[in-house]
């Protein structure tokens, strides 16, 4: 199963508010990244997003420390598995509308993706539909 974590990166000095997150979903040979104005809480309002190009996969198992040349500071906030349960194309590196199924740390939570224009947007809710079917 494909894995996912969101890092906390701070003193990025592309980053004028000093902290964002990042979300990455692990996709072949590399992540699908974006970049989160703040986290997404179930219940709340999208909150905004800027994909970013492709990260390597050795994110996937940071746990914290600088990122290299000079960029600030990432530490893990989550991390575990994930299962695609709609998306508006069968790949994860093309979809403009994803949503899946959080399959690890505590309960099952559903975080959507969906790109509207060229602006990103990210939500998250308890998953209440019981296990994602496979695809």
């Amino acid at each position: 199963m494909p894995r996912f974590i969101i890092l906390e990166h701070t003193g990025a000095p592309d980053d004028p508010a000093g902290l964002h997150y990042d979300l990455l979903l692990e996709a072949g040979d590399a992540c699908r990244t974006w970049r989160l104005a703040a986290l997404p809480v179930p219940a709340t309002p999208a909150v905004s997003a800027v994909e970013l190009p492709p990260h390597r996969l050795a994110w996937l198992d940071h746990v914290a420390g600088p990122v290299s040349g000079g960029r600030g500071f990432a530490r893990r906030l989550e991390a575990g598995t994930y299962r695609l349960s709609v998306n508006d194309t069968a790949d994860v590196k093309q979809a403009t509308r994803l949503s899946f199924v959080t399959t690890g740390n505590g309960p099952p939570q559903v975080v959507e993706l969906a790109k509207t224009g060229d602006q990103w947007g990210v939500r998250r809710h308890v998953d209440n539909a019981g296990p994602p079917q496979a695809q």
